[in-house]
């Protein structure tokens, strides 16, 4: 996600500093014009970055970001997602950042939903530790808005997919089944299948950030996705026949923490924002097919 942001905002004119450790990310998605410096969000020095580059705006997605690691080392997990952006909005807050765009997971967050789609009023009731950590930091970002006037808008994202995804990960269905059916490995379907997502491309997810920058917003809480309910059992036949293999998937058990169905309400961020999506999942799956296959 982060590097199809930065392209965007390079080509729109922003002078762009990219911070990764490359725990996950990869050096060869960086863009040429932008200036990277590998860090830790956690570390103590992040603060000299903040306060040599001056920076008026942070996207901000560095996040420990596998549901499953989570829930087997919650620990982690809070350093990354949440002491990590304690550390950045204190070098927000100390540098003078005008604003703070974050990302946060709507699949995560509002748990099983009650009612769908779900709207950004829905209860919040996260069913894993990963949905905690991304929730307390909307709450810190909030307050540094309310105590520090630093401007904000948190993006409570649907199921990203897209390009430059890692299909090695252990997050990331899409990636994960493109990898497997291109190597010529079975798939493995965790559950029945039946599970829904809200699949939103990650091109769309950039324009959604870029807009999120530039518009001054009332609401600060907005959901992105696609609004559209695809099972995994429809993602993996699709992916299968785009790429034609022959493989069937296999099934496995059921990850703890996951919920069972999520469909977003996206219409704030359409209101707020003047934004909505462009790609469908067929669409999406053949632009992220035709990456994954030549680069």
């Amino acid at each position: 996600m982060g590097s199809n942001v930065s392209d965007l905002l390079i080509e729109k004119g922003f002078d762009v500093t990219v911070l990764d450790n490359l725990s996950s990310g990869r050096k060869e998605n960086l863009n040429p014009k932008a200036n990277f410096i590998k860090a830790d969000i956690r570390d103590e020095d992040v603060g000299k970055v903040f306060r040599d580059g001056k920076f008026d705006y942070i996207v901000h997605h560095a996040a420990q970001i596998d549901l499953r690691k989570s829930v087997t080392d919650p620990v982690f997990d809070s350093t990354v997602n949440i002491v990590g952006s304690i550390n950045l909005l204190e070098c927000c807050r100390k540098y003078g950042v005008k604003k703070i765009v974050y990302a946060s997971s709507g699949g995560a967050v509002y748990g099983e939903p009650k009612y769908l789609p779900v709207d950004e009023r829905h209860p919040i009731q996260p069913l894993c530790p990963y949905g905690a950590s991304k929730y307390s930091v909307e709450k810190y970002v909030e307050l540094y808005g309310m105590n520090y006037g630093i401007d904000h808008a948190i993006l409570r994202y649907s199921n990203v997919y897209g390009p430059r995804q890692d299909p090695l990960g252990e997050a990331g269905v899409v990636a994960i089944f493109t990898g497997k059916f291109l190597s010529g490995k079975v798939p493995t379907i965790f559950g029945d299948g039946m599970q829904t997502r809200d699949f939103v491309f990650v091109k769309d997810v950039a324009r959604a950030n870029l807009l999120a920058l530039e518009k001054s917003l009332e609401e600060k809480v907005l959901n992105i996705g696609s609004g559209v309910e695809t099972s995994i059992n429809q993602v993996a036949e699709e992916l299968g026949t785009l790429t034609e293999s022959k493989l069937s998937p296999v099934h496995g058990p059921g990850v703890i923490g996951e919920v069972r169905k999520i469909r977003l309400d996206v219409s704030l961020a359409k209101k707020a924002l003047g934004w909505k999506p462009e790609f469908n999942v067929h669409a999406g799956l053949k632009e992220t097919l035709r990456w994954y296959r030549n680069g």
